[in-house]
């Protein structure tokens, strides 16, 4: 009888534990679920943590685009040292200055994931530390493995960042939830959303690329 006993006990945690692992399968968004199972972008990453690495990963975004540039470079157009309050905007702003498109996501994973599984690397700004040291810095996040949950990021130092799904959106959230892609003015975001496109373009109009704002905004109308 005890032995019988012991068995079904056994039998009962292992169910549990499948159940367990079922239900955190599931808790990824249907959004999510829909896209490809692992996705990892490459692409030019200029290692640093100078600045919260925001030159670096903007350099590393601008080479990926087919500009030639590198992170020392940027530093005098964004005004560091010294503007480093000013760094996300002036980041945005110097995008926009070689012909760039910053078109803004929605902070939630589902939407960030879909740019990556369309090919496009999502520039990021997350909280990086602990509870006893915590500090923003920029990234790119360049892909996501569904199953594991976790997604791929290419930050400070690291190449290959990998960080949970619950752990991201949380270090994302902290730090404002601020997310970009920086595209071509004929590269379309997937699912695009018409009147955030048109602002963009707006916003890259009036930093002086007329050209590529029109071409923005026909890309758009050709869709």
């Amino acid at each position: 009888m005890v032995r019988v006993f012991s068995r079904v006990r056994s039998l009962v945690l292992v169910v549990g534990c499948v159940a367990g692992l079922a239900g955190c399968a599931g808790s990824v968004a249907p959004e999510i679920k829909r896209l490809p199972e692992r996705v990892e972008l490459s692409g030019t990453f200029y290692r640093g943590v100078a600045n919260q690495s925001g030159p670096q990963v903007l350099a590393s975004m601008l080479s990926q685009q087919g500009i030639v540039i590198t992170p020392g470079l940027l530093e005098k157009p964004l005004h560091l040292p010294g503007a480093e309050a000013q760094l996300q905007q002036n980041m945005q702003n110097l995008a926009r200055e070689y012909g760039m498109v910053v078109y803004p996501l929605d902070s939630n994973l589902p939407a960030l994931l879909t740019q990556v599984a369309a090919g496009y690397p999502v520039m990021v700004r997350f909280t990086e530390g602990s509870a006893f040291w915590a500090e923003p810095r920029y990234a790119i996040l360049a892909g996501y493995n569904r199953q594991k949950q976790t997604v791929l990021l290419r930050s400070g130092m690291n190449h290959r960042e990998l960080m949970g799904f619950g752990s991201f959106e949380s270090a994302l959230k902290d730090a404002g939830g601020w997310a970009v892609l920086i595209q071509k003015p004929n590269q379309l975001p997937a699912n695009v959303d018409q009147q955030r496109w048109l602002k963009a373009a707006s916003d890259l109009a009036q930093a002086g690329q007329e050209q590529a704002a029109a071409t923005a905004k026909k890309a758009l109308n050709a869709q």
